[in-house]
C-alpha cells in the first residue's frame, strides 16, 4: 500500500472550517438537551402526589374500569317479567287515543270527559277495557296486556281525572305465569295480520280516525301504496302524523306490524 493510499483511508470527514464549527456546536447542544429533558422528567415525577385521593387504589381501579359490563340473560325462562305500571301501559298503548281524544275517547286528566264514566265504578270500567267497548278494541289494542296491566292503566287514567280508585296489587311470583294472557302464546307463533289489525289497528283504521285510511278504502290507500311496502312498513314501525309507533302498541314485534300492514294493503288493492 502506498503512502497516499494509507493517508486516504484515515482521512477525516471534517474537511472545511464550517463543518468543524457544526460538529463543535452539536457536541455542546446535545448533552445540554439531554440534561434538560431528564430534569423535566424528574420534576414531573416529583409533582405527582401519591397521597392524593386521585391516586388511591379505588380511584385508579375506577378509572381503569370498562365503560360497560356484559351481562347474560337467563335463556332458560327464569323469572317472569314484572307487570307494567299503569303509567307505562298508558304511554305505550292507551295514549294513542286518550291523549288526543280520538274516536270519542275521554282525554287524559279531562274531568269533564271522565265524570260519567267514573260513576260506573272501577270494576265496570276495567271490564269494558278488557272486553272492548265502542271504538275501543279489547285491552285498548294491547293484545299482550294482562288483566292486571289493563286495570292498572284504567286506574292511572281515572285517578288523573279525580277518581280515587285503588291500585291493584301484583300477584305472587308463583302466580305470575298464570296472570299472562292467552295472547302471549299466539304472539310467539306466526304473525296474524288480520288479528293484529282487529286488536290494534282497528281503533283508528276502522272508522278513519285522525285521517287514517279506512280498511278497504282503495281511494285512500292508492297514494300510500304507490310509496311502496317498505315505506309503509317504516311508517307503521316508527309512526307518522297522528299514528304512533307500532300503532300505539309498543309490544308488537316488527313481523307483527308488517303482517298488519300487509293485511291492510291487500284489502285496498
Amino acid at each position: 500500500m502506498s503512502q497516499n493510499e494509507h493517508d486516504a483511508g484515515h482521512e477525516s470527514p471534517i474537511k472545511t472550517p464550517k463543518q468543524l464549527i457544526i460538529v463543535i456546536a452539536f457536541a455542546f447542544l446535545v448533552p445540554i438537551l439531554i440534561i434538560t429533558l431528564l430534569s423535566q422528567f424528574v420534576a414531573n415525577i416529583r409533582g405527582v402526589n401519591m397521597d392524593s385521593p386521585a391516586m388511591s387504589p379505588d380511584a385508579v381501579t375506577k378509572r381503569l374500569k370498562p365503560v360497560g359490563d356484559l351481562a347474560f340473560a337467563d335463556a332458560g325462562g327464569g323469572a317472569t317479567a314484572a307487570p307494567r305500571s299503569g303509567e307505562d301501559v298508558y304511554k305505550t298503548v292507551c295514549s294513542a287515543c286518550h291523549a288526543g281524544g280520538a274516536a270519542g275517547a275521554p282525554k287524559f286528566a279531562d274531568k269533564g270527559g271522565w265524570a260519567s264514566r267514573l260513576k260506573e265504578g272501577q270494576k265496570m270500567l276495567v271490564g269494558a277495557a278488557i272486553k272492548g267497548e265502542g271504538a275501543m278494541p279489547p285491552r285498548g289494542g294491547g293484545a299482550d296486556l294482562s288483566d292486571l296491566e289493563v286495570e292498572r292503566a284504567v286506574v292511572y287514567m281515572a285517578n288523573s281525572a279525580g277518581a280515587k280508585f285503588k291500585e291493584p296489587a301484583a300477584p305472587a311470583p308463583a302466580n305470575a305465569a298464570a296472570a299472562a294472557p292467552a295472547q302471549d302464546k299466539a304472539a310467539a307463533g306466526k304473525a296474524d295480520g288480520k288479528k293484529i289489525y282487529e286488536t290494534t289497528c282497528a281503533a283508528c283504521h276502522a272508522a278513519g280516525v285522525a285521517g287514517a285510511p279506512k280498511l278497504g278504502d282503495k281511494a285512500a290507500w292508492v297514494p300510500r301504496l304507490r310509496t311502496g311496502m317498505n315505506a309503509l312498513y317504516a311508517n307503521a314501525l316508527k309512526g307518522k302524523g297522528a299514528m304512533p309507533a307500532r300503532g300505539g302498541n309498543a309490544a308488537l314485534a316488527d313481523a307483527q306490524v308488517k303482517a298488519a300492514v300487509d293485511y291492510l294493503a291487500a284489502l285496498a288493492r
